[in-house]
């Protein structure tokens, strides 16, 4: 079901100051969807914010030319965000994912908003604008920018084509149709250099990101007769490796791309403790419904979770849940 894209812009008509946010372990859908909805916000004459909960990763840096994304309690405090009268979040509508930023919208006494094609989240206390049929929130804020009549620019394409880019894993997921194509060829028209974001994204490894791949690759085990393949990487081993927490964006796809395997599992201990665990599919088994058992959420091929423990207790736990929805 498609977002009332007319009640949206009413709402963006009446407000003057506008702070956007989104999750934290931000990725390209999240950035680019701030960054592509803010010049469009910017475009009907609008003061816009970016702040979120975490700072942005190095390796996606290249998506902000501009520093235009904050950081809670780094680049701002709290105290400074009052003045908004408008808070839309991105690409989430779920507490537990927007780390320090939940804390904003609770305070918050103005009018909020999400707009987002997850399947699972939480009541925010927001008016929802979801498509859960989109393949990423990088394609509803092109369709807001056509109902307020905003032309796309290169500040607005570049974004939004890496946001729609990533999320359909460059094209391959089984999220992408016709029309994504269309909207990415749009994008390209408009000013968005494919090849250029691909290299940005996929061809400046560093050393550390390439060691740490091998032993995620090394660590790798298949149970089920191999439809099932899961790896870990312990916190330890970024300084082991020399790489950064964000390398480990995507190693999950790893597991997932052995021959015969139909689910995977990466489990990726915190510097706090606790593991963040992704999920992925090209089953019967729904990622989303998987992560929801651990207080996650996400797609139906893939989806998220952050679990407390220590590695005895979480493992065991998520690979008994998913051994179990494989069925």
């Amino acid at each position: 079901m498609s977002a009332d894209w007319p009640q949206l812009a009413r709402i963006i008509e009446g407000s003057h100051h506008i702070l956007l946010t989104s999750h934290i372990r931000p990725d390209c859908d999240a950035l680019g969807s701030e960054l592509g909805m803010a010049a469009v916000l910017e475009a009907v004459g609008k003061q816009v914010r970016i702040v979120n909960g975490q700072a942005t990763p190095d390796n996606l840096a290249f998506i902000d030319p501009e520093r235009r994304i904050q950081a809670l309690g780094q680049d701002v405090q709290l105290a400074d965000l009052s003045g908004c009268d408008l808070i839309m979040v991105l690409d989430t509508s779920a507490w537990a994912q927007l780390g320090p930023m939940a804390d904003v919208l609770r305070q918050a006494s103005c009018r909020k908003v999400v707009v987002d094609h997850h399947v699972s989240g939480d009541d925010l206390g927001a008016e929802l604008f979801k498509d859960t049929s989109s393949e990423a929130t990088g394609r509803l804020v092109v369709e807001l920018a056509d109902e307020l009549g905003v032309a796309l620019t290169p500040r607005i394409a570049v974004p939004l084509f890496a946001a729609l880019a990533t999320d359909t894993g460059w094209y391959h997921f089984s999220s992408t149709r016709g029309d994504t194509y269309r909207l990415a060829g749009r994008l390209t028209d408009a000013g968005a250099n494919p090849p250029e974001i691909f290299g940005q994204l996929y061809e400046r490894d560093t050393l550390g990101r390439v060691r740490l791949r091998g032993l995620v690759l090394q660590r790798i085990r298949t149970e089920l007769d191999g439809r099932l393949a899961w790896t870990h990487i312990q916190h330890a081993d970024f300084a082991q490796c020399g790489a950064e927490t964000s390398d480990t964006e995507d190693m999950v796809n790893l597991a997932l791309g052995i021959q015969g395997t139909e689910a995977a599992v990466i489990l990726i201990q915190q510097a706090g403790g606790g593991y963040k665990v992704s999920f992925r599919s090209r089953c019967q088994m729904d990622c989303s419904r998987l992560a929801e058992q651990f207080g996650g959420g996400g797609h139906k091929a893939a989806a998220g979770a952050f679990v407390a423990g220590d590695w005895e207790e979480v493992a065991p736990r998520v690979l008994d849940a998913v051994r179990k929805a494989m069925g």
